[in-house]
């Protein structure tokens, strides 16, 4: 596995860790379609969240929330919908949020979370 996998498996571990220690329930992780890949599905009390989570090593190309921009928004919806869809389930109460993760290995990861993006 590339370090690039490997630091992305972990920044979605750190992620899911962390949404789960902030009350949400974890419904699935890396859902594909293809339209594209939810990395975390969650619920946070009824509304369902779309969590995209985007890993660095340090901010030297920038924040992470810098890598979701308009269209990457847009297709979050998309594959929220397509989500919905593929379980049989009307659209819900949907939220898409980012979950930024700075992790140069070396002490404590620096985790922010976005909620309601877009």
């Amino acid at each position: 596995m590339r370090a690039k996998d490997v630091l992305g498996r972990r920044g979605e571990e750190l992620a899911a860790d962390f949404l789960q220690a902030h009350g949400m329930r974890i419904v699935e992780r890396n859902w594909r379609c293809p339209e594209g890949e939810i990395d975390i599905v969650a619920l946070d009390g009824d509304a369902l969240v779309i969590a995209e989570v985007k890993t660095r090593k340090s901010l030297a190309y920038g924040h992470p929330f810098e890598a979701v921009g308009a269209d990457k928004l847009a297709r979050l919806h998309r594959l929220a919908a397509a989500w919905c869809h593929a379980q049989g389930l009307r659209m819900p109460l949907c939220r898409v949020d980012v979950i930024a993760v700075v992790d140069d290995g070396i002490g404590e990861p620096a985790l922010e979370h976005l909620k309601g993006v877009g």
